[in-house]
């Protein structure tokens, strides 16, 4: 098979280039490098199997070509990142809705399998139990930036779906719950490698807010199996799944977590939401996925712990 990957010298898509090429199959990336770069894809940029355009999602004549010379899309492009978002809302809601516009409109006219990587941060402030692929959306105002995201991810599935059931769209929709490890950057906001980078040189680890809110991380070589299983099963077309891992714990024990595992000498320091982001900044306070639905349809779960997830993302900041 040949796949488009979009976004694939970013974070997740450059780990699944990976594994895809492992395999046997063939890759091509288009990403503009904003937030991906080489360093994630200099392993496998010699391999005669792996093509990258340095390119955005938003031109459609770059989509247009690349989706007709493949066999199934894997979109995977968008802007990320807490910090992204908030200061930059425009981008993150022209990249993320019209350019998933983009794709899918070329993947109908070639008739491409396409599957859409989506996000937990659909579920908005739903702190419920496990969430599952039904539960409810609560987020807040949509004049504030902090929602752009969600509510840009919310009209891709959207668009995936009902392409899908109007259409005949062969669509799989993802919602990545938490992903990281190595090559994944602390920057633009993600708590796992910022936290860990700051224990490496002995700094404080921030914490912002309480600490309290939970979160669940899975991963990235867990999600990509996930991704794999997904999309080599017709079981999974026109169908939603949530990828994440269930164990549960607070950012202020992940801070301590990260100390002890790193054998760091970095203290822990608060800092509230409106001083890292901005003044009326929202926050949920609890993000734990229900992964049955994957489970029972392809039989995927998470098999690494958040210990190995740290150590990875150690050995990899070294």
């Amino acid at each position: 098979m040949k796949y488009l990957v979009t976004g694939g010298a970013g974070f997740i898509g450059s780990h699944l280039s990976d594994a895809l090429i492992k395999r046997g199959d063939s890759v091509l990336v288009i990403d503009n490098l904003s937030t991906g770069n080489h360093s994630n894809i200099e392993q496998i940029l010699a391999s005669p199997n792996y093509e990258l355009i340095e390119g955005s999602i938003l031109d459609t004549n770059v989509v247009n070509e690349a989706v007709k010379g493949v066999d199934h899309v894997l979109h995977f492009a968008a802007a990320v990142g807490v910090f992204n978002i908030v200061d930059r809302p425009l981008e993150s809601l022209t990249t993320n809705i019209r350019g998933t516009e983009n794709i899918l409109e070329a993947a109908n006219k070639y008739q491409r399998e396409v599957l859409i990587a989506s996000s937990s941060e659909i579920y908005g402030k739903n702190a419920s139990g496990p969430l599952n692929e039904e539960s409810d959306r609560i987020v807040g105002s949509p004049l504030k930036s902090r929602w752009t995201y969600s509510e840009a991810k919310a009209i891709d599935e959207s668009m995936a779906y009902f392409y899908h059931q109007e259409k005949g769209l062969k669509v799989r929709i993802l919602r990545l719950f938490n992903t990281v490890g190595p090559r994944q950057v602390g920057h633009y906001g993600m708590v796992v490698p910022r936290f860990v980078s700051a224990a490496l040189k002995n700094e404080p680890l921030t914490v912002y807010g309480s600490g309290l809110q939970s979160r669940c991380f899975c991963h990235v070589y867990d999600a990509v199996r996930g991704v794999l299983a997904v999309i080599d099963s017709d079981a999974t077309v026109g169908e939603v799944f949530n990828i994440g891992n269930d164990n549960e714990i607070t950012i202020q024990n992940l801070a301590h977590k990260i100390i002890r595992l790193t054998g760091s000498r970095s203290e822990i320091s608060k800092i509230s939401y409106e001083a890292a982001y901005n003044l009326g900044f929202e926050d949920m306070q609890r993000r734990i996925p229900d992964i049955n639905k994957i489970k029972k349809t392809v039989g995927w779960t998470p098999k690494l712990s958040l210990d190995e997830i740290i150590t990875d993302v150690a050995n990899h900041l070294r």
